[in-house]
């Protein structure tokens, strides 16, 4: 298990939106932490954010002017570091610092940290970080990650109408434990697991919740990305722990969106605000692309698709012709499956594919009047060309309840479920007449039996004397306490 005291003390703050003295406002800080993304082989996004202070000041927490660049060694005093270039922290791209780093040796723990200043000869050094390059199809090793979506700042915080919140206040339900401003408490219980890596399926924060706090702009849009990140727990668990992320409706535009109309954010902006706020693009090079695969080692291969920028509009009717994918990135998607060797396969996709759903929904691969279409000709093409046999799986976002389900076809999918327990709700079960599966024809290994936020571990154990490769899917709550556990063995 990690051990949390080993590496860090987490200094208790002041509640969100308290009165900070103009000393502590005009403060140089690395408020939202520090962060490692796209992880490969060979390379890896750094990023971090120069801010005034460390504290939300009325739900902001506002940037700030400097010079910064990253440094990475093998080595965890930083003999011989790799130094990035220096970097002008403007409001232009929200004082974010962002780099790009390749050329990295496979399979290496790597240590970071952050050097930064009002300018280069006045500066400092941030605390170091860590994360570890993959080990590719030659290397062998155990490897784990963290799997989440609906991370609702907002009903975590100031609460919701809904009953399913842990306390009432003026009609409305949200978090009051003691430590609620250190943010979510399943990132604290995350990281006793030690994951490698976090993915964010989607809906990493919601422009459009709650309706009187809309973000329609880049500068109320980048706040949503401040006030989530500022969070004690989110800093920590960045820290050590590398991210991988994908975009859903609500950190696109708004609640099953698509890319038609003229409601705001438009489309275009919700996709430059994911490209800019988190480390998934070089963003050097305006053509790279939100899906992508990376072998992590002999036995894990994993998929991210984008599910937002391709699709076609959802009134279309359902048909061959109507995709969420796009025909770029469907025939990629085959292709990349098909030339795989990996002993497991696993597809993380920000929505479902076999489900159950909510009936009444249009914008999934389940929904009747949604994409339903490709996403049964997907599963047919899967299963004709052996993947049974390949041991491939779907890990989905999107939905606000855990499940492990199986399609008709074979294939399994689990469902991430929400992480915060006020974004949490009961599910739809195979058979319910208000369901996309009326008939039952889905069978459903566990579904969660009582509302409740939590993250999904999944984790591969290489060959052994004993036993061979095994693919574990441990579903936890939000205290991390184990709901269900489900083992896959290699032939």
């Amino acid at each position: 298990m990690f051990c949390l005291n080993k590496y860090i003390s987490i200094v208790t703050l002041l509640l969100i939106g308290h009165p900070l003295s103009a000393q502590t406002q005009a403060k140089l800080a690395l408020g939202q932490g520090m962060m490692t993304g796209e992880v490969s082989m060979t390379s890896v996004i750094l990023q971090t954010r120069l801010t005034a202070g460390d504290q939300l000041i009325d739900r902001e927490l506002p940037g700030h002017e400097g010079r910064a660049r990253f440094e990475i060694s093998l080595d965890p005093n930083f003999k011989q570091p790799i130094q990035t270039a220096w970097q002008s922290a403007s409001p232009e791209l929200d004082h974010l610092i962002k780099s790009t780093v390749k050329g990295l040796i496979p399979g290496q723990r790597y240590y970071y940290r952050v050097e930064y200043g009002p300018l280069q000869g006045r500066t400092q050094l941030s605390n170091v970080g860590n994360f570890k390059t993959h080990g590719g199809a030659a290397v062998v090793d155990t490897v784990r990650f963290a799997v989440v979506t609906g991370m609702n700042w907002h009903k975590f915080h100031l609460g919701t109408n809904k009953p399913g919140g842990s306390a009432i206040y003026g009609g409305k339900y949200f978090y009051t434990g003691p430590d609620k401003h250190l943010g979510f408490p399943a990132l604290e219980s995350m990281l006793e697991f030690a994951p490698d890596y976090f993915v964010g399926t989607g809906d990493n924060v919601y422009y459009d919740g709650p309706r009187s706090d809309a973000a329609t702009t880049a500068e109320t849009i980048r706040r949503k990305y401040h006030e989530q990140f500022v969070q004690p727990r989110f800093k920590t668990l960045f820290q050590y722990v590398s991210t991988y992320w994908e975009k859903d409706d609500h950190d696109h535009r708004f609640n099953d969106c698509d890319n038609t109309g003229d409601k705001e954010p438009s489309p275009e902006l919700g996709i430059r605000m994911f490209r800019e706020q988190l480390p998934v693009v070089d963003l050097s090079d305006p053509l790279d692309k939100t899906y992508r695969t990376y072998r992590i080692n002999k036995d894990l291969q994993v998929w991210f698709t984008e599910n937002r920028d391709y699709r076609s509009p959802n009134s279309m009717p359902d048909g061959p012709e109507k995709t969420i994918w796009g025909a770029e990135q469907k025939a990629w998607l085959m292709r990349t499956l098909e030339e795989s060797d990996a002993t497991f396969k696993i597809l993380i996709s920000p929505t479902p594919i076999i489900g159950p759903d909510d009936a009444y929904k249009t914008d999934n691969h389940v929904n009747h009047q949604g994409f339903r279409t490709e996403g049964e000709e997907f599963l047919s093409w899967l299963k004709q060309r052996g993947f049974l046999q390949k041991k491939f799986y779907i890990v989905c976002g999107d939905r606000h309840w855990q499940y492990h389900s199986v399609h008709p076809t074979g294939f399994q999918e689990f469902s991430t479920g929400a992480l915060v327990d006020n974004n949490a709700r009961i599910g739809r079960s195979p058979g319910d007449p208000e369901s996309t599966d009326p008939d039952g024809k889905i069978r459903q290994s566990w579904l969660q039996s009582k509302a409740s936020g939590g993250f999904l571990i999944f984790e591969v154990l290489p060959k052994s004397v004993n036993y061979p490769a095994r693919l574990v899917f441990n579903f936890n709550d939000v205290r991390g306490n184990l709901l269900y556990s489900t083992t896959k063995v290699a032939r």
